[in-house]
């Protein structure tokens, strides 16, 4: 298993990837053993776990910034997708961070710094992978058979990671820097390549590795086969008319088809997915990073989840402390009917001191914790009432599920509805409805009040059942950005823009900048306009 494996030294097996590859080491000594290239498959695995070779903090990946705040994947991911949206709101003052749900960022913003290092130096590392796995430096290493093998296979998985961490540059810078195993690193700058060459890049990609990748539901879990694949696909397609200006509902319709016939399942149980034994979830999960409180100690994981949603009410979030930090607003809360989650269990929501009275769902002061929705979906308390694996509760065991089957049927449904081919309506349904018999606990609730029929099946109640299925899972800015809603004055939450009841942006918003220390170091960058 990659999960056995470490540069220099090996340490014991377990369900988790161990992320300790010395950066400091050559590659004639690195992957001159079938293990020392296992070492940097995990390294290239872990970037979107930890943020350095000691976790949680002392060997970052990346000098010059916060590694618990600025440095590590989920929790930039989510600060970009989650927090300009009504899905979140942060009482805290640190540096700009007050700036992502007031839609107001600049170039100078010192997450959007660490945010745009991070995909681009998980690319650097694949790329180097890249560059010493081929046959040729395999071979002339005298590493043979299964070992060889293994190898040559792992190189679809790589290319998979390379391509997921451009779409991310896709998606929230609209363009990236641009560099492949075929780019010298430190002979010449990189250049820049524009958003719907990226997406026509990264589709490519995807389509050549498909026979190099496992099929679906056959590798260990934690890696990335043929499914994680069409599942990026299908998100793509869905969103190509604004990634490339040209819609893609008939391809998205398609991809997510091939996920769907692979054999997932919905749990059964819609709040065990976020618990810390959600690797049982292998029958919804297409592919989830995992996260280990020993192994992948890090602030800016599912870590971070539980902690800053979390104030005195820690211990039902399974942390010894809690940060204090991040809610939600009214307008997620509005989503759903009953807040306690005795009908719709996805309505996981602290019901108590922090809890559901309306007058607490109001923010009247962005600062203050006590005001908003507090949301309890992410838990490190295992479904089993096992112990997790770090005894102090200070890090976290929940993988976080980068790809799963409900959003695969929420594609779909969306497609049809814009007018995808190859799918229809009938059927949709029927996928909306299976999301929705899970969310009211394995019934329609009393009076089939969840169940919809035709005549429902609207984009506007895809785009709630989305907000109800997958929030605070890294979605909502995408989706917002999709149906036009994130900057326009059609749709407002509060606090939207700074201002209590919420108000319309500059369309500008719609994109990140890119960050002026990157562009003073390479002039091969642009910027994005109004910025």
């Amino acid at each position: 298993m990659i999960a056995c494996v470490v540069a220099s030294v090996a340490t014991s097996c377990a369900k988790k990837l161990d992320l300790f590859p010395q950066n400091d080491l050559t590659s004639a000594t690195t992957y001159s053993t079938a293990a020392g290239y296992k070492s940097v498959l995990a390294k290239v695995y872990g970037g979107l776990a930890t943020t350095g070779n000691v976790g949680p903090a002392g060997a970052s990946d990346i000098q010059g910034l916060d590694e618990g705040s600025q440095s590590p994947f989920i929790r930039g991911f989510f600060n970009c997708q989650e927090l300009p949206t009504e899905e979140a709101v942060v009482s805290w003052n640190d540096q700009t961070i007050h700036d992502f749900h007031d839609l107001k960022w600049t170039s100078s913003d010192p997450f959007l710094l660490g945010m745009y290092a991070r995909p681009i130096y998980n690319i650097t590392v694949a790329n180097e992978y890249l560059r010493e796995a081929t046959d040729e430096k395999v071979a002339a290493r005298g590493i043979t058979g299964t070992d060889a093998e293994d190898i040559r296979r792992s190189r679809g998985e790589v290319r998979f990671l390379r391509a997921f961490n451009y779409w991310v540059m896709m998606d929230l810078f609209g363009k990236s820097t641009f560099i492949t195993e075929e780019n010298k690193i430190g002979t010449e700058l990189p250049g820049e390549i524009q958003r719907a060459d990226l997406f026509a890049y990264i589709e490519k990609e995807l389509l050549a590795i498909d026979a190099e990748l496992a099929p679906a539901k056959t590798i260990e879990y934690g890696r990335v086969d043929q499914a994680a694949a069409w599942a990026l696909l299908a998100r793509m397609y869905l969103n190509a008319n604004v990634y490339a200006q040209k819609p893609k509902y008939t391809e998205a319709i398609t991809y997510a088809k091939k996920v769907i016939a692979a054999g997932y399942t919905l749990s059964p149980n819609y709040r065990q997915l976020f618990m810390a034994d959600n690797d049982k979830q292998k029958n919804e999960f297409i592919y989830a990073v995992n996260c280990d409180g020993l192994r992948t100690k890090s602030y800016g994981n599912t870590t971070f989840f539980v902690h800053a949603a979390s104030g005195d009410d820690h211990n039902e979030f399974g942390v010894g402390g809690g940060w204090s930090g991040y809610r939600a607003t009214k307008a997620l809360a509005d989503k759903f009917s009953d807040l306690s989650g005795a009908t719709d269990k996805r309505a996981m929501f602290r019901t108590s001191k922090y809890g559901t009275d309306p007058s607490q769902l109001v923010i009247t002061d962005v600062s203050v914790f006590d005001n908003g929705l507090h949301i309890n979906k992410w838990k490190n308390i295992r479904s089993d009432g096992g112990p997790v694996s770090d005894v102090n509760n200070d890090f976290a065991d929940i993988d976080f599920p980068v790809f799963r089957l409900a959003e695969m049927y929420l594609i779909y449904a969306e497609a049809v509805l814009r007018g995808g081919t190859g799918g229809d309506a009938t059927t949709a349904l029927e996928y909306m409805n299976k999301i929705r018999f899970r969310a009211y606990g394995g019934s329609y609730g009393a009076g089939d009040v969840g169940k919809l029929n035709s005549t429902d099946l609207t984009l506007q109640l895809v785009l709630d059942e989305r907000a109800r299925e997958l929030y605070w899972e890294g979605h909502r800015r995408t989706d917002l950005v999709r149906y036009g809603l994130l900057t326009s004055s059609s749709y407002l939450w509060p606090w939207k823009g700074g201002v209590p009841s919420g108000t319309g942006v500059d369309a500008k918003y719609n994109l990140f900048p890119i960050p002026a220390s990157n562009r003073t170091a390479n002039p091969n960058l642009t910027q994005n306009p109004g910025y």
